[in-house]
């Protein structure tokens, strides 16, 4: 595989299926020493590649779904795109000599993609519940790709919720497969939860991955804040928390949310 890098040094990414608190993580990689851009919104999202990802995402994930690629044109265009994208997030210039990458949840997509362009990426995956993200106002990635993730039959599956839990377990279950297999060792996965509950040893845990030498303390202090939401699962009547862990048992399992 050849990386597309500057000067060798390849970026941090930082993916998510949306809401999961990459916010935190985005803050914790800039105390790092890490640029993640400034032309951000105030999730500290990249701007830069929005436009990108509506164009490709859902052609990218349904070619992927049908266990095909995509033409020649779309690649070429595709490579492009993104190349157009990451010079208006960082330029170049500001990008040798120097840790940078970017933090846009909807990266999570593209990973194999972002793999091909940078084979010395280091992406991290951040994970919230999915039983919490069934159940979030915020479903944006639901509306704007649950066509491309979801088959037709999926589409058509149950509640609203189900359905979230579904693409919440499509999404992750694939880029946790991709990651352990394909990035390996620059690959970290990390759960909302578990900041939330040991924020000192994991920030630790997320600064060893970034290869920093921060003091992780200062850092918890300021940045790890559990959100109000974090489990709001558990006030949800047991008929609906049942059709979600039905729904989504193998990856709730996998991922330590279920016993």
């Amino acid at each position: 595989m050849a990386s597309v890098g500057v000067a060798n040094f390849a970026p941090l990414v930082i993916g998510a299926t949306g809401g999961s608190g990459t916010r935190v993580i985005a803050r914790i990689a800039k105390l790092a020493g890490y640029n993640l851009g400034t032309k951000l919104n105030s999730a500290e999202d990249s701007l830069a590649f929005y436009s990108f990802h509506e164009t490709w995402i859902n052609p990218f994930v349904s070619a992927r779904r049908r266990g095909q690629a995509l033409t020649p044109w779309q690649s070429a265009r595709m490579k492009e795109d993104f190349h157009a994208a990451l010079a208006s997030h960082i330029p170049e210039a500001e990008r040798r000599g120097a840790r940078w990458g970017w933090k846009t949840p909807r990266s999570i997509y593209l990973l194999s993609f972002l793999h091909a362009q940078f084979a010395q990426l280091k992406f991290i995956h951040v994970m919230r519940d999915g039983r919490d993200m069934a159940l979030s106002q915020n479903q944006n990635q639901l509306r704007k790709h649950g066509r491309a993730v979801l088959s037709w039959r999926d589409r058509v599956f149950g509640s609203m919720p189900e359905r979230s839990v579904l693409l919440w377990e499509k999404v992750n279950s694939q880029a946790a497969d991709y990651g352990e297999t394909g990035l390996r060792e620059s690959y970290l996965r990390v759960r909302f939860e578990d900041l939330c509950a040991k924020p000192l040893k994991t920030t630790a845990q997320i600064l060893n991955f970034l290869e920093a030498a921060v003091d992780p303390e200062p850092i918890t202090r300021a940045e790890i804040t559990p959100p109000r939401s974090l489990g709001r699962w558990k006030t949800c009547s047991p008929a609906i928390i049942g059709k979600l862990e039905a729904t989504a048992a193998t990856s709730l399992h996998r991922f330590g949310y279920l016993e």
